[in-house]
């Protein structure tokens, strides 16, 4: 591949120190999100992205499970929670919640993602009754459940650490964690957007416990709404340094913000640009994070699509039904076939890789699975 003729010069020694594959400070993270030479940025992303996948892909077969989006928060960037006086709010039953588990699809999926509102009458026992049923019903099933803010929570109602609700969650079948709930660490930031969660340092010690318990997790940011192009850096950093202590995260996700039906409505959405540069400053800066994921759910497919040439090299899955988000003015689908995601990966150029939660490659037949060790 040709150098690119850079429009901003500033590029060229970022250039070289990913073509020697050394770790970028912050200062060229910042440098990566204000020059206008989004191509440029592109190409140095791309570089790493093919230089760790290639041209693969990776989707896989999921299904998310809302359980409640009843929460005693009340976060400005949040049009998902509601108050349990609310008279459109709605919390299943555990036997809803294993019904709905298995309907809505008619391929096999590979894994549940979990996550709902802070209910504050639920108890740790009937989630983990959930988990257990869960597994009970889907054995093969991978759960990936519950955001750190959601252990947080737990702990503070059930008066145990952290460790010790993470203990009975694994043991009742959590098989790993998402990585919602991050938001952007910069306490500046938190006081306006999220101050009822926990903070920033909070959830990485959460992390930081799950990871030493063997549990996978993933990471997000959630970008375009107050944050500075600094306050995005400190955060990609900020992961970096605890993936260098624990090597815990598989899969980073930037999530732009949604602003309709929040108090924060008045913000202007992001761009497909701004999506875009996101993807890519991120595959630049978090040098051991294996995975960046395009959620086409937030970014819209064409979008993802685009994505695969500036940086991610996952497209996330079949989701099924998707209510965080979409209560918050996406328009997107709230899923897509396994064809559809295969017709999305290969019309990008590249070549789709069915994996299952861990990347693990998938063999799949006419309605099961299997998982290749």
């Amino acid at each position: 591949m040709n150098q690119p003729n850079f429009d901003d010069q500033r590029l060229i020694p970022i250039l070289e120190k990913v073509k020697a594959g050394q770790r970028l400070p912050s200062e060229d993270g910042v440098t990566l999100y204000r020059t206008p030479d989004l191509l440029g940025v592109g190409y140095l992303a791309n570089l790493v992205r093919e230089r760790l996948h290639g041209d693969i892909t990776f989707f896989n077969v999921n299904r998310h499970i809302n359980p409640t989006d009843v929460c005693v928060a009340s976060c400005r960037l949040c049009a998902f929670g509601k108050q349990k006086r609310n008279e459109n709010s709605y919390t299943m039953s555990l036997e809803e919640v294993w019904h709905r588990a298995g309907e809505g699809y008619k391929e096999a999926v590979s894994e549940f993602h979990i996550v709902g509102g802070l209910h504050p009458e639920l108890t740790l026992d009937w989630y983990c009754e959930m988990l257990r049923g869960l597994k009970q019903r889907y054995p093969d099933v991978h759960l990936k459940a519950f955001t750190m803010v959601e252990i947080s929570y737990f702990a503070q109602r059930t008066k145990l650490s952290h460790r010790e609700v993470l203990l009975k969650l694994k043991a009742a079948g959590m098989d790993s964690q998402p990585g919602g709930g991050a938001e952007i660490f910069s306490e500046r930031v938190r006081r306006i957007i999220c101050d009822h969660k926990i903070d920033g340092g909070e959830w990485l010690e959460i992390a930081r416990i799950s990871h030493e318990l063997g549990l996978k997790t993933n990471c997000t940011m959630l970008y375009g709404h107050i944050e500075s192009e600094v306050d995005r850096v400190d955060h990609l950093v900020k992961l970096r340094n605890l993936q260098d202590e624990t090597g815990g995260f598989v899969t980073f996700i930037p999530l732009a913000f949604h602003p309709d039906n929040t108090s924060l409505e008045h913000i202007d959405k992001t761009t497909g640009f701004d999506d875009i540069r996101n993807i890519a400053v991120s595959r630049l800066m978090l040098d051991n994070i294996p995975h960046i994921k395009a959620y086409w759910v937030m970014m819209t497919p064409q979008i993802a699509q685009i994505a695969q040439r500036f940086g991610a090299d996952d497209i996330d899955g079949t989701v099924v039904e998707e209510k965080i988000y979409h209560d918050a003015g996406a328009t997107t689908s709230q899923s897509l076939r396994r064809g559809e995601l295969l017709r999305l990966i290969t019309e990008a150029g590249r070549v789709p890789f069915e994996r299952d939660t861990l990347y693990r490659p998938v063999e799949r037949t006419e309605a099961a699975f299997t998982i290749l060790v």
